[in-house]
């Protein structure tokens, strides 16, 4: 397991997946294929693969130790989940609990669960089959869900709500919250929207060191070099790049390390302002 301390909390990167995911100008489908080429230095291999030109994307859950609790950021993908229009994440085999253990997480150990968003690479292990149903398999854990992606998620992608979001609702363990809420005096999670109606993010203030979990507000770090191009699964594209620069420029001016939900390598950075795109000071610690 990967780790890193930032003032009294400890982080902890764990792995289901990685690996060439698409090409890369259909990630980032307003980038020309130039730009991928000006940044090829520090963008392969982690990010991309230039022979192949495909965009390399990595699925992660993360351990979040806050004041005595134990809180997972996003959940993956999920073992056996029928996701036929991703055929990489279909009926895909992990065994993410097994990892969390080895990281000394049971299920019966975490206290939240935090989704940023309610896409099928970020919900997965919400849940496990158990006789034959979908039911938590974090029993203890208050499951906090965006208000904002409730219904949208039900109606656009069904499969995904009935197997990893509907049990938590119907078992009582989620808070449907929106614009801000506070987990303790050192996580607060925030509206972002874009990327989805309710997409969000996670910041963290512990002893003067700052870092914010973003999600899927950057798939892949040649966004900071051109902020205003959104993903191909942004669903408003427009408001999902207002939302990034914001998040960028307030963590480029305190200091904050930036977690993606999707970048391999060392997955998290510092970075700076560089005219009106952004670098990369130092890459994190994992």
């Amino acid at each position: 397991m990967e780790r890193i301390m930032l003032g009294d909390v400890e982080i902890i990167r764990v792995m289901e997946w990685q690996g060439p995911f698409a090409p890369a100008r259909a990630i980032v489908p307003g980038l020309a294929p130039e730009a991928w080429q000006a940044e090829r230095d520090w963008l392969a291999p982690d990010h991309w693969d230039p022979a192949a030109d495909q965009y390399v994307a990595a699925l992660q859950t993360w351990i979040v130790r806050s004041e005595g609790r134990t809180v997972l950021v996003d959940t993956g993908v999920g073992d056996d989940r029928e996701r036929p229009d991703t055929p990489q994440f279909h009926r895909l085999r992990s065994d993410l609990p097994a990892r969390l253990a080895a990281a000394g997480v049971r299920p019966e150990d975490v206290d939240v669960v935090v989704n940023t968003h309610l896409h099928v690479d970020h919900v997965g292990w919400n849940t496990e089959e158990r006789d034959g149903e979908w039911v938590p398999l974090f029993p203890r854990a208050t499951y906090y869900v965006p208000a904002a992606d409730r219904a949208h998620a039900e109606r656009t992608q069904p499969l995904m709500f009935a197997d990893s979001v509907a049990p938590v609702l119907r078992a009582g363990q989620a808070v449907l919250w929106e614009d801000t809420v506070r987990i303790d005096a050192q996580l607060t999670l925030e509206a972002a929207p874009g990327h989805t109606p309710g997409s969000s993010v996670l910041r963290l203030d512990s002893g003067g060191e700052r870092a914010v979990f973003v999600g899927d507000i950057l798939h892949s770090p040649v966004q900071f070099r051109a902020p205003e191009c959104s993903s191909c699964f942004c669903e408003d594209p427009a408001a999902a790049a207002v939302t990034r620069r914001r998040i960028l420029e307030r963590a480029a001016d305190t200091k904050q390390l930036v977690i993606p939900a999707h970048f391999g390598g060392a997955g998290a950075a510092e970075v700076h302002r560089d005219g009106e795109r952004f670098a990369v000071t130092r890459w994190g610690g994992f």
